[in-house]
């Protein structure tokens, strides 16, 4: 029978379906990620975004449409971590705009909230960037206000609406070539996708659960970290398929729509978590079954197989139970926050012209940021974004008319400036560094004679003069700009992308920092992360202090998780 409304009742249970949906599924939208690196993340953004909408519309016991906007856009507004969680949550705010005043959804009201939806994201994007979530949200407006001509059944128009995404999401990589290097699609359009693929299960009936504490069923790869917590509670018996197989297929017969409906069908037949994307002459296969070999003699039918991978997830699981906990309770002491209420401590103190917010991750760096006279340290970066609501608290809490945040990570610069809109007893200006090099030196160039927005334009300035490079190892065997990386593999990265790759540490950083510096540099400094001892960190100073002897080389102890080195030079 068809489907012609929605009443408030089901579309809470459709948003609880998408989200656990995504849950369920991060690690592998991690996995997506250009850069093979430890810290690829966009599962857990944009997880955390709509899971912290989520919980707010769990707690609605009379769900209406007006009650369950305001808690998916407020939620998802203050949940929201990453460029990723940043739109997600734009998306959110423009569909329930849209929807708040209704009793129920139909055909047209779908169309009009999509189309919303997406010009709400766009907007909030300083320079939009086709091949990304913004793609695939943009094809889900489109083909919304094509299949309204069509039908007026929600269950047929949604079930087309992402077929047409799943498409789209399919040709990303011919959009950005460095998706195609990667043989990847766009992870933050995937994790959109999930999102309504729960949403039509529990249009359809298929999700009876909309509990939000269910375990996570992540589908790991290589150098992927199984997520512990919930997820490590789970018994290996209820682990349906044991292993997790995947590879890519170059083809040599033809893989066209048909060829790729059947085989992910007999994929289906088989096991689960599938991926089947075809990108040109190679298909990329994913998919977690009991009998890898036949997937393999699948495959060969359509061409060679290259870069295959089998994990015994039983035994993976079995093995990391222990580890895992033993991971957790290290954690838990060393994630303490580092944020010191400096506010509350000196609430007393009169109120001061211009305050500071940074983050970072690092207690050698939050000290360091300290003592330039930062008043609050959010605990963040690269591996965890703090969410809108983290950075606007922080803000809320320093004694001062106007605050500055630093974000240092590229990816949180959006959170940031979110976070100042929704500020409202004091200026917030969000200064746009990218990188703790950026951050030190914002800090270090502020002059308080001048106004914040002199300083805003001074600043700007001088961060275009540092430039900065960052060390850590890859995760998973990959390509990009032409240079094979493999697993375990140093990898060095500069403000223009990947600088070197090698299975030398030293040589690694020494050839990015040869790309980095110029005639006009002087000053090389070196922050070094909590996975190395200090005196590698001096022999390290000691090898490039030799090949630079015009350069002055400084050792700093960053403490920074999951990079080996930040390093500047200026």
């Amino acid at each position: 029978m068809a489907v012609k409304t929605i009443d408030a009742a089901l579309v809470k249970k459709m948003f609880l379906a998408g989200a656990i949906n995504l849950n369920s599924k991060k690690e592998w939208v991690n996995d997506l990620n250009v850069f093979p690196v430890p810290d690829g993340d966009t599962g857990t953004n944009m997880t955390m975004t709509i899971m912290s909408a989520a919980h707010a519309v769990e707690e609605i016991a009379n769900p209406t449409l007006e009650n369950l906007s305001k808690a998916i856009s407020s939620g998802s507004l203050r949940g929201a971590r990453g460029n990723s969680g940043v739109i997600l949550s734009q998306l959110c705010r423009g569909f329930t705009k849209e929807i708040k005043t209704l009793e129920v959804l139909d055909i047209s009201v779908l169309v009009a909230a999509t189309q919303r939806a997406t010009e709400t994201a766009y907007k909030a994007v300083m320079k939009p960037k086709e091949g990304t979530i913004l793609t695939v949200a943009k094809a889900i407006s489109d083909k919304a206000a094509e299949v309204v001509e069509e039908t007026d059944d929600l269950e047929a128009a949604i079930t087309e609406i992402i077929e047409h995404a799943e498409y789209v999401l399919s040709k990303t990589p011919d959009m950005l070539p460095v998706l195609k290097e990667a043989g990847v699609v766009d992870s933050g359009g995937q994790g959109l996708v999930l999102v309504l693929r729960g949403m039509l299960d529990a249009l359809q009936g298929k999700v009876t659960d909309f509990s939000l504490d269910q375990e996570s069923e992540s589908v790991p790869s290589e150098g992927s970290a199984v997520a512990a917590g919930k997820g490590a509670s789970m018994n290996v018996a209820d682990i349906k398929f044991g292993y997790c197989t995947e590879f890519i297929i170059k083809l040599d017969k033809e893989f066209g729509e048909k060829e790729e409906m059947e085989f992910k069908a007999f994929l289906q037949s088989i096991g689960d978590s599938i991926v089947c994307v075809s990108l040109d002459d190679i298909v990329k296969i994913h998919v977690h079954t009991n009998h890898p070999g036949q997937v393999f003699e699948e495959g060969l039918k359509y061409g060679q197989l290259s870069r295959m991978k089998v994990d015994n997830m039983r035994e993976e699981h079995e093995n990391k139970l222990v580890s895992d906990k033993e991971v957790q309770t290290a954690k838990a002491v060393e994630s303490k926050p580092l944020s010191t209420p400096l506010a509350e401590e000196k609430k007393d103190e009169p109120k001061k012209e211009f305050g500071f917010v940074t983050v970072v991750a690092g207690s050698g760096l939050a000290e360091i940021f300290r003592g330039l006279g930062v008043d609050q340290v959010i605990e963040g970066g690269q591996t965890m974004n703090p969410s809108t609501a983290d950075i606007a608290d922080a803000a809320e809490k320093v004694n001062a008319d106007t605050v500055f945040i630093l974000p240092n990570n590229k990816n949180i610069i959006m959170a940031a400036n979110q976070a100042a809109d929704i500020v409202e007893d004091k200026k917030v200006v969000v200064i746009p560094t990218k990188t703790i090099p950026q951050g030190i030196s914002a800090m270090i160039s502020f002059e308080p004679t001048r106004s914040a927005d002199e300083n805003l334009e001074d600043i700007k300035e001088a961060l275009e003069i540092v430039k900065s490079g960052e060390v850590t190892y890859a995760v998973r065997d990959t390509s990009i700009d032409g240079t094979e990386i493999k697993t375990g593999n140093m990898m060095a990265m500069d403000d223009n992308g990947l600088a070197a790759v090698g299975d030398d540490l030293i040589d690694v950083t020494v050839r990015m920092i040869e790309k980095m510096a110029d005639e006009d540099s002087e000053l090389i400094t070196l922050y070094y992360g909590s996975d190395v001892k200090e005196e590698d960190a001096e022999k390290m100073q000691a090898a490039v202090a030799d090949k630079f002897p015009d350069f002055e080389v400084e050792l700093q102890n960053g403490g920074q998780p999951v990079y080996y080195y930040f390093v500047s030079v200026e």
